[in-house]
Parts: structure tokens; C-alpha cells; sequence
């Protein structure tokens, strides 16, 4: 490779190695910030197992990004042929693991059905236990979504839980709340055990409503990313085999 064209390349991978740096030291600060916040923040986050997972997920992307960045940028500033090896062996196994999920997510669509959202529903759940993961997410996406169970309260009539807690028909996570509250209080917890202040629409129909103008963004983001990641590739090893 020429010396202008090596230049070319070494300084476009730096800047874009630099922003990708950037990125991944905010989302790393910012991940590290929610967990060990001292003022009460990682209190509300471990009570939620759905942000909870979610600032860990946060923390995972910006260590991962950080070190992505600045094997990029070490390597293309320093000419370092070891350093934009690993560099693109980084990328190469990101790569593959997102297309493998997007391969796998195609395939095992079918699974992602109500039926099977309603019978983990019927086995696994177990009213207010906070405790249990899987009831406690349950509780959290009934209650941010304002839905209940998969495809409406009668769901919970069939589960193990209830049949052994006659005395109520339906969680406290499917009752209607003053989001005016701080805390979005139940309006009358009577009132929602009789069905008067309860929410009545499915959690399957109220997800899918809200997620469904964001899946082709979802899968447009996709696309962009892994274009992304294979020309990176392809600029690591023009500027490795272009290095003497």
C-alpha cells in the first residue's frame, strides 16, 4: 500500500476508533455511576430486576466499546501490527456473535408466541413474591405497561398460585395506579380486586403495539452496526498488511 493511502487509512481508522472510545467510556461511566451511586439510585435499581439487568447491560457495552476503541486507536496511531490483530480479532468475534443472535432470534421466532408467553405464565408465577425473578419482572412490565398478564386477567385464574390463594383472582401489579403519585400508588385496592379499578388489556397486545414502529429501526440499527464492524475489519487489515 502506497504511503498517502496508508496515511488515509491509518487517520479515518483513528478518528472512527476515537468516537467509538468516546461512546464507550460515557456508557462505562455511566454504567459504573448507576451501581454504586451513594444517594439511593442502586436501591430502586436492584428492587427492579428489569433496570437492574439493564445497567449491568450498560456497563457490559461500555467496557467492551472502551476496549474496542482504544485497541483501534493505539493500533492505528502507533502502526502497531499486534495491537490491529487484536483489534480485529475483537471485532470478528462481536461480529459473530451478533449474527449468530440474529440468526438464532430468526429461527426460534416461533417460541416468542402468546401460548408460550401464557403457559411460563400459568407455571412460574407467584403473585407478590419479590423474591422470585421471574415474578418480579412480571410485576415490573404489568405495571410500567399498565396490562395484565398475557392476555388479560383471566390468565391468572389458571396458575398454580392462585389456585392455592383463592382469596384473590388477580396480582396487585394489575391494579390501576395514580402515576401523579411519586410512588404511582394503587387507586383503591378494593376496588381493583372486584375488577372496577383494574387494568383489563394484555400485556402480549400492549408490548407488541408499543415495540412494533421501533422494529424496523431495531433491524436497521442492526444492519448499520454490522456494516460498521466489517469495514473496520477490513480498515485493520489494510492498515496490517500495509505496515512494514
Amino acid at each position: 500500500m502506497e504511503g498517502d493511502s496508508l496515511s488515509c487509512v491509518k487517520y479515518l481508522m483513528f478518528i472512527f476508533n476515537f468516537f467509538i472510545f468516546l461512546g464507550g467510556t460515557f456508557l462505562l461511566g455511566l454504567g459504573v455511576w448507576v451501581i454504586v451511586d451513594p444517594t439511593g439510585f442502586r436501591e430502586i435499581i436492584a428492587a427492579n430486576p428489569l433496570m437492574f439487568m439493564g445497567a449491568y447491560l450498560v456497563l457490559a457495552m461500555g467496557a467492551m466499546l472502551f476496549l474496542l476503541g482504544f485497541l483501534g486507536c493505539c493500533g492505528a496511531i502507533r502502526e502497531n501490527k499486534c495491537l490491529l490483530l487484536f483489534f480485529f480479532m475483537f471485532i470478528l468475534v462481536i461480529f459473530l456473535a451478533e449474527l449468530s443472535a440474529a440468526i438464532l432470534a430468526f429461527l426460534f421466532r416461533e417460541n416468542l408466541t402468546r401460548d408460550f408467553f401464557t403457559k411460563e405464565l400459568k407455571k412460574h408465577y407467584q403473585g407478590n413474591n419479590s423474591t422470585d425473578i421471574f415474578t418480579s419482572t412480571w410485576n415490573s412490565v404489568m405495571v410500567t405497561f399498565e396490562c395484565c398478564g398475557v392476555n388479560g386477567p383471566e390468565d391468572f385464574g389458571e396458575t398454580l398460585h392462585f389456585r392455592a390463594h383463592s382469596y384473590n383472582a388477580v396480582p396487585e401489579a394489575c391494579c390501576r395506579r395514580n402515576v401523579l403519585r411519586r410512588e404511582a400508588e394503587i387507586l383503591s385496592k378494593a376496588e381493583c380486586m372486584s375488577s372496577i379499578d383494574l387494568n383489563r388489556q394484555g400485556c402480549y397486545s400492549t408490548i407488541l403495539s408499543s415495540l412494533e414502529p421501533y422494529v424496523y429501526i431495531a433491524g436497521a440499527l442492526t444492519i448499520g452496526v454490522l456494516a460498521v464492524e466489517l469495514f473496520a475489519m477490513i480498515f485493520a487489515m489494510c492498515l496490517f498488511r500495509g505496515i512494514q
